[in-house]
């Protein structure tokens, strides 16, 4: 696949690129990772697992954006989510970067997720947003101008690609909109949705609810 094939493949709809992007190369302030696993959201209305499903806001301005673009996402107080925007300006859409290889820059990524291992460095999307020093700021810079992300086609990949449901979702649990491949290491493990029990003390007795 070509730079220019890439860009045009981002037209198309979030799982029909997502498989795509595995193997491919996003490059953030000195560090380069290889995409092992990646989930795909669809636009307004057609996924209410999307941060887009509703329609546009203030926060997910970027995901209704050209493709070709990166949608940063601030999550649990406390951790980045990196995207790949899809679709033409104005559907929305887009392809979450959960985990990936670290192929350049090791020695930054260890720094900035020190005591991880290799195959932890960018293992799970908050952690690949650390090793790549991508914050907020990065939200809605274009993915193909030389600026501070670069994504770029990479080998194709050699080992078979996988689907399956996406990591902790409580709607639309069982779309198989999460790709990765077979075996690799540097694979996030999946978790199924889980709701927070809550314990709430009254007259000195616990009780639980589910959120």
């Amino acid at each position: 696949m070509t730079p220019t094939q890439l860009r045009d493949l981002l037209h198309q709809r979030a799982d029909q690129v997502a498989p795509h992007l595995l193997g491919c190369l996003v490059t953030a302030n000195g560090v380069t990772i290889r995409l092992t696993e990646v989930e795909a959201y669809a636009g307004e209305g057609g996924d209410p697992a999307s941060h887009a499903h509703r329609g546009p806001t203030r926060r997910n301005a970027s995901q209704f954006g050209p493709s070709g673009h990166a949608y940063v996402y601030f999550t649990y107080g406390m951790h980045y989510c990196l995207n790949v925007v899809c679709r033409p300006e104005g559907i929305g859409g887009g392809v979450l970067l959960r985990a990936g290889e670290v192929v350049d820059g090791i020695d930054l990524a260890r720094e900035r997720r020190p005591g991880a291992s290799d195959r932890d460095l960018a293992r799970g999307p908050a952690r690949l947003t650390v090793a790549l020093a991508v914050d907020r700021s990065c939200d809605g810079v274009a993915l193909f101008s030389g600026g501070p992300i670069s994504l770029r086609p990479g080998e194709p990949p050699a080992a078979a690609v996988r689907t399956g449901p996406r990591t902790g979702v409580s709607t639309a649990a069982d779309t198989p909109w999460r790709f990765w491949l077979d075996a690799d290491p540097t694979v996030s493990p999946y978790r199924k949705h889980a709701p927070k029990n809550r314990s709430r003390t009254r007259r000195g007795h616990a009780s639980e609810s589910k959120a």
